[in-house]
Protein backbone atom coordinates (compact mmCIF):
# COMPACT_ATOMS: atom_id res chain seq x y z
CA UNK A 1 0.00 0.00 0.00
CA UNK A 2 0.76 3.33 -0.77
CA UNK A 3 0.82 5.39 2.45
CA UNK A 4 -0.51 9.22 2.26
CA UNK A 5 1.13 11.85 3.94
CA UNK A 6 -0.11 14.99 4.31
CA UNK A 7 3.72 16.52 3.22
CA UNK A 8 3.23 15.05 0.01
CA UNK A 9 -0.08 16.26 -0.86
CA UNK A 10 0.92 19.66 0.18
CA UNK A 11 3.38 19.80 -2.05
CA UNK A 12 1.74 17.75 -5.05
CA UNK A 13 -1.02 20.73 -4.86
CA UNK A 14 1.38 23.60 -4.79
CA UNK A 15 3.27 22.24 -8.06
CA UNK A 16 -0.39 22.00 -9.97
CA UNK A 17 -1.02 25.40 -8.23
CA UNK A 18 2.16 26.48 -9.69
CA UNK A 19 1.62 24.86 -13.11
CA UNK A 20 -1.27 26.51 -13.34
CA UNK A 21 -0.49 29.90 -12.93
CA UNK A 22 2.24 29.67 -15.18
CA UNK A 23 -0.19 28.71 -17.82
CA UNK A 24 -3.08 31.11 -16.94
CA UNK A 25 -0.84 34.24 -16.64
CA UNK A 26 -0.28 34.89 -19.75
CA UNK A 27 -4.29 34.00 -20.77
CA UNK A 28 -4.68 36.83 -18.07
CA UNK A 29 -2.52 39.05 -19.71
CA UNK A 30 -3.97 38.60 -22.95
CA UNK A 31 -7.12 39.53 -21.48
CA UNK A 32 -6.21 42.35 -19.56
CA UNK A 33 -4.83 43.65 -22.84
CA UNK A 34 -8.64 43.45 -24.40
CA UNK A 35 -9.83 45.55 -22.32
CA UNK A 36 -8.10 49.05 -22.24
CA UNK A 37 -6.67 50.67 -25.50
CA UNK A 38 -4.07 50.52 -27.47
CA UNK A 39 -1.94 53.63 -26.18
CA UNK A 40 -2.59 52.35 -22.66
CA UNK A 41 -0.89 48.76 -23.61
CA UNK A 42 2.32 50.70 -25.06
CA UNK A 43 2.77 52.25 -21.51
CA UNK A 44 5.45 50.88 -19.06
CA UNK A 45 4.32 49.24 -17.22
CA UNK A 46 1.49 47.71 -18.46
CA UNK A 47 -1.87 47.27 -16.86
CA UNK A 48 -2.53 44.24 -14.81
CA UNK A 49 -6.32 45.18 -13.97
CA UNK A 50 -8.99 45.13 -17.03
CA UNK A 51 -9.86 48.33 -18.21
CA UNK A 52 -12.97 49.47 -19.43
CA UNK A 53 -13.14 49.14 -22.87
CA UNK A 54 -14.35 45.45 -23.26
CA UNK A 55 -17.31 45.90 -24.82
CA UNK A 56 -15.97 48.69 -27.88
CA UNK A 57 -12.50 46.54 -28.33
CA UNK A 58 -14.43 43.03 -28.86
CA UNK A 59 -16.93 44.68 -31.07
CA UNK A 60 -14.35 46.29 -33.17
CA UNK A 61 -12.83 42.52 -33.32
CA UNK A 62 -15.73 41.41 -34.42
CA UNK A 63 -16.55 43.88 -36.60
CA UNK A 64 -13.62 44.22 -38.42
CA UNK A 65 -13.59 48.42 -37.43
CA UNK A 66 -9.68 48.16 -35.96
CA UNK A 67 -7.75 50.90 -37.29
CA UNK A 68 -4.25 49.37 -37.37
CA UNK A 69 -1.31 48.91 -39.97
CA UNK A 70 -2.09 45.31 -40.68
CA UNK A 71 -5.22 43.32 -41.76
CA UNK A 72 -8.85 44.76 -40.41
CA UNK A 73 -11.03 41.48 -41.62
CA UNK A 74 -14.01 40.83 -39.34
CA UNK A 75 -13.05 38.35 -36.49
CA UNK A 76 -16.61 37.00 -36.73
CA UNK A 77 -15.62 35.68 -40.28
CA UNK A 78 -12.53 34.26 -39.51
CA UNK A 79 -14.02 32.63 -36.81
CA UNK A 80 -16.81 31.47 -38.88
CA UNK A 81 -13.99 30.11 -41.74
CA UNK A 82 -11.79 28.26 -38.98
CA UNK A 83 -14.71 26.77 -37.59
CA UNK A 84 -15.85 25.25 -41.06
CA UNK A 85 -12.78 24.28 -41.50
CA UNK A 86 -12.10 22.25 -38.22
CA UNK A 87 -15.08 20.41 -38.86
CA UNK A 88 -14.91 19.52 -42.22
CA UNK A 89 -11.18 18.02 -41.13
CA UNK A 90 -12.42 16.30 -38.30
CA UNK A 91 -15.36 14.87 -39.49
CA UNK A 92 -13.69 13.58 -42.52
CA UNK A 93 -10.73 12.22 -41.07
CA UNK A 94 -12.99 10.21 -38.91
CA UNK A 95 -15.30 9.62 -41.74
CA UNK A 96 -11.75 8.31 -44.09
CA UNK A 97 -10.48 6.64 -41.16
CA UNK A 98 -13.03 4.55 -40.33
CA UNK A 99 -13.56 3.21 -43.77
CA UNK A 100 -10.12 2.34 -44.80
CA UNK A 101 -9.67 0.95 -41.36
CA UNK A 102 -12.72 -1.39 -42.24
CA UNK A 103 -11.91 -2.23 -45.32
CA UNK A 104 -8.22 -2.93 -43.84
CA UNK A 105 -9.14 -5.51 -40.88
CA UNK A 106 -11.87 -7.04 -42.70
CA UNK A 107 -12.01 -7.78 -46.39
CA UNK A 108 -9.54 -9.98 -47.80
CA UNK A 109 -7.74 -8.48 -50.96
CA UNK A 110 -4.11 -8.71 -52.61
CA UNK A 111 -1.62 -6.76 -51.03
CA UNK A 112 -3.42 -5.88 -47.66
CA UNK A 113 -0.40 -5.42 -45.41
CA UNK A 114 1.61 -3.52 -48.21
CA UNK A 115 -0.85 -0.83 -48.69
CA UNK A 116 -1.34 -1.18 -44.68
CA UNK A 117 2.45 -0.59 -44.53
CA UNK A 118 2.01 2.31 -47.20
CA UNK A 119 -0.62 4.34 -44.76
CA UNK A 120 1.21 4.02 -41.71
CA UNK A 121 4.77 4.55 -43.44
CA UNK A 122 2.77 8.53 -43.88
CA UNK A 123 3.26 8.97 -40.65
CA UNK A 124 6.82 10.24 -41.28
CA UNK A 125 5.93 12.69 -44.24
CA UNK A 126 5.07 15.73 -42.31
CA UNK A 127 2.79 18.78 -44.05
CA UNK A 128 6.28 20.90 -44.87
CA UNK A 129 7.67 17.74 -46.89
CA UNK A 130 4.56 17.50 -49.24
CA UNK A 131 3.47 21.03 -49.02
CA UNK A 132 5.00 22.11 -52.25
CA UNK A 133 3.66 19.39 -54.75
CA UNK A 134 0.42 20.36 -52.69
CA UNK A 135 0.04 23.59 -53.48
CA UNK A 136 0.74 23.10 -57.13
CA UNK A 137 -2.34 20.64 -57.27
CA UNK A 138 -4.87 22.96 -55.16
CA UNK A 139 -3.48 25.53 -57.49
CA UNK A 140 -3.78 23.73 -61.01
CA UNK A 141 -7.18 22.95 -59.63
CA UNK A 142 -8.15 26.37 -58.73
CA UNK A 143 -8.89 25.32 -55.16
CA UNK A 144 -7.30 28.54 -53.55
CA UNK A 145 -9.30 30.92 -51.49
CA UNK A 146 -11.81 28.28 -51.32
CA UNK A 147 -13.16 25.39 -47.88
CA UNK A 148 -12.12 22.55 -50.14
CA UNK A 149 -8.35 23.94 -50.69
CA UNK A 150 -8.31 24.42 -47.06
CA UNK A 151 -9.31 21.15 -45.89
CA UNK A 152 -9.18 18.18 -48.31
CA UNK A 153 -5.32 18.13 -48.39
CA UNK A 154 -5.68 17.66 -44.45
CA UNK A 155 -8.47 15.02 -44.55
CA UNK A 156 -6.63 11.69 -44.82
CA UNK A 157 -4.84 10.66 -41.43
CA UNK A 158 -2.64 7.87 -41.01
CA UNK A 159 -3.16 7.71 -37.28
CA UNK A 160 -6.53 7.85 -37.46
CA UNK A 161 -6.52 4.89 -39.52
CA UNK A 162 -4.08 3.05 -37.25
CA UNK A 163 -5.87 3.67 -34.16
CA UNK A 164 -9.30 2.63 -35.56
CA UNK A 165 -7.47 -0.63 -37.06
CA UNK A 166 -6.19 -1.50 -34.01
CA UNK A 167 -9.45 -0.97 -32.06
CA UNK A 168 -11.17 -3.28 -34.59
CA UNK A 169 -9.18 -6.41 -34.05
CA UNK A 170 -9.91 -5.83 -30.71
CA UNK A 171 -13.39 -7.17 -31.68
CA UNK A 172 -14.49 -10.52 -30.93
CA UNK A 173 -14.49 -12.66 -33.88
CA UNK A 174 -18.00 -13.99 -32.71
CA UNK A 175 -19.68 -10.64 -33.39
CA UNK A 176 -18.51 -11.12 -36.85
CA UNK A 177 -20.10 -14.49 -36.53
CA UNK A 178 -23.18 -13.63 -35.52
CA UNK A 179 -23.37 -10.72 -37.78
CA UNK A 180 -23.14 -13.07 -40.92
CA UNK A 181 -25.23 -15.90 -39.39
CA UNK A 182 -28.03 -13.21 -39.09
CA UNK A 183 -27.67 -12.49 -43.14
CA UNK A 184 -25.78 -8.97 -42.20
CA UNK A 185 -23.59 -7.58 -45.15
CA UNK A 186 -20.68 -5.68 -44.54
CA UNK A 187 -21.76 -2.24 -44.47
CA UNK A 188 -24.80 -3.49 -42.00
CA UNK A 189 -22.02 -4.80 -39.92
CA UNK A 190 -20.06 -1.83 -40.12
CA UNK A 191 -23.29 0.74 -39.29
CA UNK A 192 -25.03 -1.63 -36.97
CA UNK A 193 -22.01 -3.09 -35.02
CA UNK A 194 -18.93 -1.08 -35.13
CA UNK A 195 -20.30 1.88 -35.27
CA UNK A 196 -21.62 1.81 -32.36
CA UNK A 197 -18.67 0.23 -30.88
CA UNK A 198 -16.65 2.87 -31.60
CA UNK A 199 -18.52 5.88 -30.31
CA UNK A 200 -15.99 6.82 -27.81
CA UNK A 201 -12.71 6.30 -30.02
CA UNK A 202 -14.57 8.82 -32.32
CA UNK A 203 -15.18 10.92 -29.54
CA UNK A 204 -11.55 10.94 -28.60
CA UNK A 205 -10.43 11.58 -32.04
CA UNK A 206 -13.13 14.14 -33.18
CA UNK A 207 -12.25 16.52 -30.12
CA UNK A 208 -8.21 15.78 -31.04
CA UNK A 209 -8.85 16.73 -34.87
CA UNK A 210 -10.54 19.60 -34.36
CA UNK A 211 -8.03 21.07 -32.16
CA UNK A 212 -5.76 19.98 -35.33
CA UNK A 213 -7.87 21.55 -37.87
CA UNK A 214 -8.85 24.42 -35.64
CA UNK A 215 -4.77 25.56 -35.33
CA UNK A 216 -4.03 24.78 -38.57
CA UNK A 217 -1.53 27.74 -39.86
CA UNK A 218 1.18 26.73 -42.23
CA UNK A 219 -1.74 25.48 -45.07
CA UNK A 220 -4.12 28.08 -44.92
CA UNK A 221 -1.51 30.83 -44.83
CA UNK A 222 -0.48 29.54 -48.38
CA UNK A 223 -3.73 28.50 -49.55
CA UNK A 224 -5.33 31.89 -48.51
CA UNK A 225 -4.57 35.38 -49.97
CA UNK A 226 -8.33 36.74 -49.64
CA UNK A 227 -9.38 38.20 -46.28
CA UNK A 228 -12.30 36.61 -46.76
CA UNK A 229 -10.72 33.04 -46.29
CA UNK A 230 -8.52 33.58 -43.57
CA UNK A 231 -8.97 31.80 -40.91
CA UNK A 232 -8.66 33.00 -37.35
CA UNK A 233 -5.08 31.92 -36.84
CA UNK A 234 -3.62 33.23 -40.08
CA UNK A 235 -5.74 36.48 -39.42
CA UNK A 236 -4.15 36.93 -36.31
CA UNK A 237 -0.95 36.97 -37.66
CA UNK A 238 -2.35 39.36 -40.48
CA UNK A 239 -3.51 41.77 -37.76
CA UNK A 240 0.39 42.47 -36.74
CA UNK A 241 2.15 44.49 -39.43
CA UNK A 242 5.56 45.61 -37.72
CA UNK A 243 6.31 48.09 -34.47
CA UNK A 244 4.10 48.12 -31.87
CA UNK A 245 3.16 51.88 -32.92
CA UNK A 246 1.36 50.47 -35.71
CA UNK A 247 -0.59 47.50 -34.20
CA UNK A 248 -3.58 47.79 -31.92
CA UNK A 249 -2.47 45.47 -29.34
CA UNK A 250 -6.00 45.79 -27.85
CA UNK A 251 -7.80 44.34 -31.20
CA UNK A 252 -4.85 41.51 -31.66
CA UNK A 253 -5.72 40.77 -28.03
CA UNK A 254 -9.04 40.78 -28.14
CA UNK A 255 -9.09 38.24 -31.08
CA UNK A 256 -6.20 35.72 -29.86
CA UNK A 257 -8.80 35.50 -26.56
CA UNK A 258 -12.15 35.28 -28.83
CA UNK A 259 -10.12 32.15 -31.11
CA UNK A 260 -9.07 30.48 -28.05
CA UNK A 261 -13.10 29.86 -27.33
CA UNK A 262 -14.13 27.52 -29.57
CA UNK A 263 -11.73 24.97 -29.52
CA UNK A 264 -11.55 25.30 -25.20
CA UNK A 265 -15.32 24.61 -25.47
CA UNK A 266 -15.28 21.96 -27.45
CA UNK A 267 -12.38 19.92 -24.89
CA UNK A 268 -15.09 21.06 -21.90
CA UNK A 269 -17.92 19.79 -23.29
CA UNK A 270 -16.54 16.47 -24.44
CA UNK A 271 -14.17 16.23 -21.79
CA UNK A 272 -15.65 12.91 -20.37
CA UNK A 273 -16.01 11.39 -24.01
CA UNK A 274 -12.52 12.34 -24.95
CA UNK A 275 -11.38 10.61 -21.18
CA UNK A 276 -13.24 7.68 -21.84
CA UNK A 277 -12.35 7.37 -25.28
CA UNK A 278 -8.76 6.82 -24.42
CA UNK A 279 -9.31 4.92 -21.40
CA UNK A 280 -11.85 2.57 -22.14
CA UNK A 281 -11.20 -0.91 -23.21
CA UNK A 282 -14.97 -2.12 -22.77
CA UNK A 283 -16.49 -4.17 -25.89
Amino acid sequence: MVERRATLGLLAHLVMVLGVLTVAFPLYVAFVASTHTAQEIVQAPMPLLPGGHFWDNYAAALTGQGGGAGSNAPVGRMVWVSLVTALVIAFGKISVSLLSAFALVYFRFPFRSFFFWTVFVTLMLPVEVRIGPTYQVVSDLGLLNTYAGLTIPLIASATATFLFRQFFLTVPEELVEAARMDGAGPMRFFWDILLPLSKTSIAALFVIQFIYGWNQYLWPLLATTSEDMYPVVVGIKRMIAGGDSGNEWNIVMATAIMAMLPPAAVVILMQRWFVKGLVDSEK
